[in-house]
């Protein structure tokens, strides 16, 4: 079990090796402060260790997955030196990069508004489904301030391109554009969010627990290497590694027998 004392943070197991953390504020739309920022971090970190988690959804009470930071907070860091202001965006960055580099797939669950932060945490999760309903707006030029501690994460995501217009207009995009951009991976009505994720899930848990991670892992350290002798070497050892591990041995032998592997539950 993952340990967590925030309210606003609500952590749940809808599926056996899937966490559900779900940000748990809906009055105030789901914004977010520093103190739900620190139990986010500590909660990543916990999942990181787990070998029995497999599956991460990060989803949002209520009718809007977040609308970013929370007001209070922002009045608080208006008065901040520039080193308590550089001290607090870092907690913001850590938990980002937390989220990004679990080892676990991870899954954002999108209804309504997500502001902000709040496209920073979709863009940090490998995966996202949204509802037909959701909208996006990364509206910091607004307030005279900058995207930048998601920037990394949501340039990945939507593409230079995108993010060129959507910094610096701060226009609000619905669902079909963010599905455009790369943001968003699939979209459905609002009564079939939860089904969509729960069939995401599965088939993520159908798969290799070790070779899901791996491949994770390719994205992670090759999206922006050249390719070279280097990077042939790697990958060619990387693939020599997996074919001759248990699970590897395990996962061709079930094929060419025509019978379930054992990583999965139900065996037919």
């Amino acid at each position: 079990m993952i340990n967590n004392t925030n309210p606003l943070l609500d952590i749940s197991y809808p599926q056996n090796g899937v966490i559900d953390v779900s940000l748990n504020n809906p009055d105030k739309f789901n914004a977010f402060d520093d103190s739900l920022i620190a139990a986010m971090t500590d909660v990543f970190e916990q999942v990181a260790k787990e070998d029995s988690i497999r599956v991460l959804v990060l989803s949002a009470q209520g009718k809007h997955f977040s609308a970013g930071a929370d007001l209070s907070w922002m009045q608080r860091m208006a008065d901040y030196t520039r080193e308590q202001n550089q001290q607090d965006a870092m907690a913001l960055a850590t938990m980002l990069y937390k989220l990004n580099q679990l080892p676990q797939a991870t899954i954002a669950k999108v209804q309504g508004a997500a502001f902000g932060g709040a496209v920073g945490l979709v863009s940090c999760c490998d995966m996202a489904i949204a509802s037909e309903n959701a909208s996006f707006c990364l509206s910091e030029v607004k307030l005279g301030l900058i995207p930048a501690t998601i920037s990394p994460y949501v340039i990945q995501a939507m593409g230079a391109r995108a993010c060129r217009r959507y910094f610096q207009t701060a226009e609000r995009f619905n669902v079909t554009s963010a599905h455009q951009v790369g943001l968003v991976d699939e979209i459905c009505d609002i009564e079939s969010l939860d089904n969509a994720v729960a069939r995401r899930c599965q088939l993520i848990l159908g798969n290799g627990p070790q070779a899901v991670q791996k491949a994770k892992t390719l994205v992670l350290d090759f999206q922006h290497r050249e390719i070279n002798d280097s990077v042939l070497a790697d990958t060619s050892e990387r693939i020599a590694e997996v074919r001759v591990s248990a699970e590897g041995q395990e996962g061709l032998q079930a094929f060419f027998n025509k019978r379930p592997a054992n990583w999965l539950s139900d065996k037919e």
